[in-house]
């Protein structure tokens, strides 16, 4: 979300990894979050990066000489509302496990009483070594939050666990330790992307949804505390971190996964684009393109409409994407389904709805049996899941 981290101060710790030249981009993305970056280099992350380009990059002085300011690391401390060591080395993880203090970063680190986040990068095997092993496992008995490490290809040649976790990754973690946790107990399933139809072994139809909605309500869902089931269909994207994660292809595996899952819910929010009609028969073999004149089709499962047949069911929301802002159709919908709030979009927009890293809808739900409608202006993803789901708890508390 846009400045979600304004005014928020956080600690970055670069240590002696050669991981560190990818600091830069994770600098970016807090700095464009609106937070405040304080770094605190070891001596061997200058072999790597430089004092002058992280400084250039965080807009603030680089922390590396303990005695050029005595007193900096408890001021530094005092400071941060979250400390961040990204690439941490072993040498750093041994040491803080330790409590062993001899230089400005593990220094202040000790002096720390906040939120740690610590993204080891090493090779693997450093990585599984009993000694750091047993430093990890300590300091996450500590409440110290580790990202990574990830398994792939490392500076050395090797493959294994050791290379720093992506950029993305990082950052969603600081978002998560600095969020408040108002949604801890909702428990969502929310489904996202497009489904398939197949006509034959390799073709089918579908449509341009990519997930990006759906994954943006769950990221900021999960952020928020919130339980998340996610019930995907193909995408192209990298799904978030959530608590159940379900890969579905057609309109009929996302209906069945819906109702196997719909008990353990608090709210379903429908942000996929389900097809609504598929061919009426799947050639078990590749069609021959001269073969075939027309491709009759039949009606798929309504699973919202499945949904409302349920005597006892969530809280409800529903998405309607349509070609222009035609509110009484949503609203049409809005009854015929039974929902408790719909969303609405125009899919006529190139630089909003399906495919698009932005969106504008219109929220409509019922008060005092009126309906009410919220227009949100073309924003981010992110910010329209925010907006959503802080409306979703505001009618849920006044219900």
């Amino acid at each position: 979300m846009e400045n979600f981290l304004k005014n928020k101060k956080i600690i970055l710790g670069i240590t002696g990894s050669i991981a560190a030249y990818k600091i830069y981009e994770l600098i970016k993305l807090l700095r464009d979050a609106g937070a405040e970056i304080f770094p605190v280099m070891t001596e061997k992350a200058t072999y790597f990066v430089t004092p002058l380009s992280v400084e250039i990059a965080c807009g603030k002085k680089v922390f590396l000489d303990m005695f050029e300011e005595p007193l900096s690391h408890i001021e530094l401390a005092q400071r941060g509302d979250i400390f961040l060591v990204a690439p941490a080395t072993a040498n750093l993880i041994n040491k803080y496990a330790s409590g062993i203090a001899d230089d400005l970063l593990s220094t202040t680190l000790l002096a720390f009483q906040g939120p740690v986040i610590i993204a080891p990068a090493m090779n693997w095997r450093m990585y599984k070594a009993s000694q750091v092993q047993r430093s990890i496992d300590y300091l996450r008995s500590l409440g110290t939050i580790f990202v990574g490490p990830e398994e792939g290809s490392l500076a050395c040649g090797e493959e294994g666990p050791g290379r720093l976790a992506s950029i993305n990754k990082i950052f969603e973690t600081v978002l998560y330790s600095l969020t408040e946790k108002d949604l801890e107990k909702e428990r969502f399933i929310i489904t996202a992307g497009p489904t398939r139809q197949y006509i034959d072994p390799i073709r089918f139809i579908t449509n341009k949804s990519s997930g990006k909605m759906g994954y943006a309500l769950a990221k900021i869902a999960k952020r928020r505390g919130a339980s998340v089931t996610l019930i995907s269909g193909p995408t192209a994207i990298e799904p978030p971190e959530v608590d159940k994660f379900i890969r579905v292809e057609t309109t009929s595996e996302m209906l069945t996964q819906v109702m196997e899952n719909i008990n353990e819910a608090t709210t379903l929010l429908m942000s996929a684009a389900p097809l609504d009609f598929e061919p009426e028969k799947i050639f078990s073999k590749k069609i021959e393109k001269k073969s075939i004149t027309s491709i009759p089709l039949k009606l798929c499962p309504d699973i919202l409409k499945e949904v409302s047949k349920l005597k006892k069911r969530p809280f409800t929301v529903g998405f309607a994407a349509e070609s222009g802002i035609n509110i009484e159709r949503a609203k049409k919908k809005f009854n015929e389904k039974s929902v408790d709030m719909i969303i609405l979009n125009d899919i006529m927009q190139n630089d909003r709805g399906m495919g698009s890293d932005t969106n504008e809808v219109i929220i409509i739900y019922k008060k005092a049996n009126k309906f009410i409608e919220e227009k949100i202006p073309l924003q981010s993803k992110e910010n329209v899941a925010f907006i959503i789901l802080s409306k979703i708890k505001e009618i849920k508390i006044g219900k």
